[in-house]
C-alpha cells in the first residue's frame, strides 16, 4: 500500500494496557504518526505485565513511535504542551481526573492548541456512574454480556479483551468524526468512548429481541436458535465441527453433499421454521451423519457444499492457519524472536495496512521528536539529565 489515509495526521497517544492502545494501534496501522507517551523514567506498566498479560504491549503498540516523559515535572509538562500544539489528536484512557492533575485535561490541552480533536477513553460516559473506575469485565457483567455468554448461573467473560477493544475502536470513529467535523470548521473537539456503553452497544441486541418476544433472552448456551442446525457436532475421529444451516439453500447442499434426497423431501425439514421446530429430530440426524467423517473429511465436504462450518480453533492454531498467514505480521517480540499477528482486519483495494515499525523500546523515539519540535541536542541532554524526558 503506497499511500495510507491517516498520513499526515500526529496523534499523542497517553495511555496503558488496552483500551488506548488498541485505539493508537488502528490509527498507527492507517497511517497517522501515533507518538506513545510513557511516563520516564519507568514506562508505561503494561510493558511489565505477567501472565496472559505478558504479550499486551508488543501486540498493541506496533507502527507507533515512543517517547518517555516526566509529566509530574515542570519541565516534562512543557515538552508535553509542544507535543500538544502541533498534534491533530490526543487519545487517553486513564481515570477520571488524571489527565487534568497533569495539565493535560481536555480544557488545558484545548487552550494549548484550540484545532486538537481531544478523545478521552473512559470506563462510562457522562452520567451517575461516569465517577467510577471501570474494566473490561466489569463492563462485560454490568451490560448482560457476562450473563449471556456462560452458561445459566455460570455468567463467564467472554474469551478476548472485546470490550476494552470495541471501545478503543469506538474511540478511533468518534476521533475520525471529529476530525471531519474540524474539516468543516476548524474547530476542535472532546470526544469520549467508555467501555460500558460499548458492552450495551453489543447486548442491545437481546434487549430488541425481549422486546419483540415479550421474553427476557436466555444465556446463549440455551438459547433457542433461530436456525435448525447451528452448533458442534463430533465427527469420528474425536474432532468437533461446527455447521450453520441458515438457509433453504444450505439445507439442500447439505442433503446433496451426503447423497440424501429424503432428507430433502422430509416434510419435517422443508423450511428452516419447520427445521427449528423439530430441531431434536434434526439434530439427531446430522451427528449421525458427522460420525461418520473424519474432522477433515466433513470440513471438505462442507467447503465444497457452500456451508458455513469451522473446526473449534485454539488461538495457537492460527500461527498455521492460511488465511490468518496471508495477511499477518511479522511483530519482534522483546525476546527478540519473531511471530506473526494478525492484521488490522481491513483492506482498502484489497490491501491490508502493514507493519511499518516495530513496537518500540521505552524512549525509542525521544530525541528523535523532540529534534522535530525544534529541540536542539544541548536541550535535549540538559532534559535527559533533569529526568524530564527519558
Amino acid at each position: 500500500m503506497t499511500a495510507l489515509p491517516l498520513e499526515g495526521l500526529t496523534i499523542l497517544e497517553f495511555t496503558h494496557t488496552i483500551m488506548g492502545p488498541s485505539c493508537g494501534v488502528v490509527l498507527a496501522d492507517l497511517g497517522a504518526d501515533v507518538i506513545r507517551v510513557e511516563p520516564a523514567p519507568e514506562g508505561d506498566h503494561t510493558r511489565r505485565l505477567t501472565g496472559f498479560a505478558s504479550g499486551f504491549y508488543v501486540y498493541f503498540n506496533r507502527n507507533k513511535r515512543a517517547v518517555g516523559i516526566d509529566l509530574k515535572s515542570d519541565a516534562g509538562r512543557a515538552v508535553a504542551a509542544d507535543l500538544v500544539r502541533g498534534a491533530d489528536a490526543l487519545v487517553e484512557n486513564f481515570g477520571p481526573g488524571t489527565m487534568e492533575r497533569l495539565g493535560l485535561g481536555w480544557e488545558q490541552a484545548h487552550a494549548i492548541n484550540p484545532r486538537l480533536v481531544y478523545c478521552a477513553l473512559k470506563g462510562f460516559l457522562p452520567g451517575p456512574y461516569a465517577h467510577r473506575p471501570a474494566l473490561d469485565e466489569i463492563a462485560q457483567f454490568m451490560s448482560g454480556l457476562a450473563y449471556m455468554t456462560g452458561p445459566p448461573g455460570q455468567p463467564l467473560r467472554a474469551g478476548a479483551s472485546v470490550i476494552d477493544i470495541m471501545g478503543g475502536v469506538m474511540g478511533v470513529v468518534a476521533i475520525l468524526a471529529a476530525l471531519r467535523q474540524r474539516d468543516r470548521d476548524g474547530q476542535g473537539r472532546k470526544v469520549t468512548a467508555s467501555l460500558f456503553e460499548a458492552a450495551a452497544f453489543l447486548t442491545g441486541q437481546h434487549m430488541a429481541g425481549e422486546v419483540a418476544t415479550g421474553e427476557a433472552p436466555p444465556p446463549m448456551p440455551v438459547r433457542r436458535s433461530a436456525w435448525g442446525v447451528y452448533e458442534t457436532f463430533a465427527c469420528k475421529d474425536g474432532a468437533r465441527l461446527f455447521i450453520g444451516i441458515t438457509s433453504d439453500p444450505h439445507w439442500r447442499a447439505f442433503c446433496a453433499a451426503f447423497g440424501r434426497p429424503d432428507l430433502l423431501a422430509d416434510p419435517r425439514f422443508a423450511t428452516n421454521t419447520l427445521r427449528v421446530e423439530n430441531r431434536a429430530a434434526l439434530r439427531e440426524i446430522v451427528a449421525g451423519l458427522a460420525a461418520q467423517c473424519s474432522l477433515d473429511a466433513l470440513a471438505a465436504m462442507m467447503d465444497r457444499a457452500g456451508i458455513p462450518f469451522s473446526p473449534v480453533n485454539t488461538p495457537s492454531d492460527l500461527f498455521h492457519d492460511p488465511q490468518v498467514a496471508v495477511r499477518s505480521l511479522p511483530v519482534r517480540m522483546p525476546s527478540g524472536e519473531t511471530a506473526r499477528f494478525p492484521s488490522l482486519p481491513i483492506c482498502i483495494d484489497d490491501e491490508t495496512p502493514g507493519l511499518r515499525r516495530q513496537p518500540p523500546a521505552l524512549g525509542e523515539h525521544t530525541e528523535e521528536v523532540l529534534r522535530g519540535l525544534g529541540y536542539d541536542a544541548a536541550r535535549i541532554a540538559a532534559l535527559r539529565a533533569a529526568g524530564a524526558v527519558r
